[in-house]
This record gives C-alpha cells, sequence and structure tokens, in this order.
C-alpha cells in the first residue's frame, strides 16, 4: 500500500522534514534521540518493507555498536570513573552514555534521510525552489537522481560485459582490473553523454528563459492546510521549548538535564506526535477507507 503522507504537498512533506531534520541535530536529550530512532526506525519501515528492515538491522545496528565501542576510547572526560585502560586513560560513564548518544543520533539522521528520498522526489524538490533558485534547483534534481540512475546503468552494462566474459568476476586479479577499469570508462562516457542529452533538452525547452511556464500536478488541499497547521503547531512548540531550555542535556563533566515535569512531558509529546505525523495520517487514511467499505 501507498505512503499517505507522500501523497501531500510537497510543502508539507519539505516542512515536516526540516522540522525532523532540525531538531534530530540539535537535541542531545536522551529522550528526544530515542524519540527520533525509533519513529525513523517504524516510518522507514512503513516506507520500504522488508528492505528498511534488512537496512536496519544489518547496516545501521552495527554501526551504532561500533560507534558506542570506539567514542570511550578517544574520549575520557567525565567525572564517574569506572576503570583505567591499559593505557592508563580513564574510562567514564559519561563517555560511554555520550558514545551511545552521538551513535544513535547518527543512526536516526540516516534513516531520516533514507526516508526523506522516498517522499521528496525531485519533481517535489523542483516544483517548490525551481522559481525561487531555479539553476540549483535542476542542479540539486539532476544530483538526486543521477545515484539511482548510475547504479541501473551499472548493472546494465555489468551484465553486458559478463555475457561476453568481460565482468569482474571473470579471469585473472590483472584481467578483473582490466575489466572494471572498462566498466569505469564506459560509465564516465554514458554520464558525460546524459548531461550532455540532458542540457540539450533543458534548453530546447527554454529553460531558464523570462516568464517561462510550468505545468504542475500540486494544489494544496484542505488535508494539506489542516496538515501544515498542525506540523507547524508541533515543531513550533518544541522549538519554542528547546530554546527556553525544556529539552536541555548536558553529558560532561556529569550527565545533567531538567528535571521532569507538565513542561517538558509536553515536550515530549509534542516532539513524538511530530515524528509519528507520517504513521498518524497513514493509521487515519486507512480507518477512513475500511469505514467506507462498511458503508457499502
Amino acid at each position: 500500500m501507498r505512503d499517505t503522507f507522500s501523497d501531500y504537498h510537497p510543502l508539507v512533506n519539505f516542512l515536516y522534514f526540516g522540522f525532523i531534520f532540525a531538531f534530530s541535530m540539535v537535541f542531545m536529550h536522551p529522550v528526544c534521540l530515542v524519540i527520533s530512532i525509533v519513529c525513523a526506525f517504524i516510518y522507514s519501515i512503513i516506507l520500504k518493507g522488508k528492505r528498511a528492515v534488512k537496512f536496519n538491522f544489518a547496516f545501521l545496528l552495527p554501526t551504532m555498536l561500533v560507534t558506542a565501542l570506539i567514542n570511550p576510547a578517544f574520549n575520557h572526560e567525565g567525572a564517574t570513573i569506572i576503570t583505567y585502560l591499559h593505557t592508563g586513560n580513564p574510562l567514564t560513564l559519561e563517555s560511554i552514555v555520550y558514545g551511545i548518544a552521538a551513535s544513535c543520533l547518527l543512526s536516526a539522521m540516516v534513516c531520516w534521510f533514507s526516508c526523506y528520498n522516498e517522499v521528496m522526489t525531485s519533481d517535489k524538490f523542483v516544483y517548490l525552489f525551481g522559481r525561487i533558485i531555479p539553476a540549483m534547483s535542476l542542479v540539486l534534481s539532476m544530483a538526486l537522481r543521477f545515484v539511482p540512475k548510475f547504479k541501473a546503468q551499472v548493472k546494465v552494462v555489468s551484465n553486458a560485459q559478463r555475457c561476453i566474459g568481460r565482468d569482474v568476476s571473470n579471469g585473472s586479479i590483472l584481467q578483473r582490473a582490466r575489466h572494471g577499469i572498462t566498466i569505469l570508462s564506459i560509465m564516465i562516457t554514458w554520464a558525460l553523454e546524459n548531461a550532455i542529452e540532458t542540457s540539450d533538452s533543458m534548453r530546447s525547452r527554454g529553460h531558464g528563459l523570462p516568464g517561462r511556464t510550468a505545468f504542475s500536478i500540486y494544489s494544496l488541499e484542505k488535508r494539506d492546510k489542516s496538515a501544515l497547521a498542525a506540523i507547524g503547531l508541533l515543531g513550533c512548540y518544541v522549538l519554542a521549548g528547546g530554546i527556553a531550555g525544556g529539552l536541555k542535556w548536558r553529558y560532561f563533566p556529569t550527565m545533567r538535564g531538567n528535571g521532569i515535569n507538565f513542561f517538558t512531558i509536553s515536550l515530549w509529546i509534542s516532539y513524538t506526535v511530530l515524528c509519528l505525523v507520517p504513521v498518524i495520517v497513514r493509521i487515519e487514511e486507512e480507518r477512513q477507507w475500511k469505514a467506507t467499505q462498511l458503508k457499502i
């Protein structure tokens, strides 16, 4: 089933991910990190299914473990000393917890960016910024689209080379290297030709000319306005709470943050609801669909 949130107006998608990226990178409070990474995992699984499960557990979890283990080996700050390493440097509780927090932040950002790539297509980006920064939006759109196209073309070229026995898996080490260089040369030539064809195509369509109009399939509907209002209110409330210090947390020299009170709990709930907006939208859509079927 297609993700309902992806069908919303590009402005709704961009505002949502703008808040999520900013908060995920800035807020180092343990509760915020847990909310961010759990919600990112949930939304990625909704978007990509089994592929996301494999990616999250085969790549992100090992990355988190490695990052959490490496940090205490180089970071020796903190007042709570657990033991001393063989080098004589102290192993502190604060450095361990900070390593776990940093690994959660890194994994959450990677997961959120994978969700962003699924939802915010190049067409949406060009629609939002095509008139404001036409050249930059075109370059970014081409760059985002180039990676999947390049990967698909590499498979085509590799399969063709394999059929004539000139793939990187055929022959000795030297022959494999030559075959790899040949494939790389073919791909470079393809990329340059593709860039020239794209440039000629855009020029023939009058790209960049003053007064040129652009067709768009997007329109701001009632549900989009409601989503914009909800995301804006939640995002602004969490932002104001963060500026006011409601989500403040320090790891060195001792771990300390604001105590649990009504204000901090309301910020955690608001941040959770903000992160789960796509999931809530999907659940509501399914509920309405089932209600419609029952009426029929």
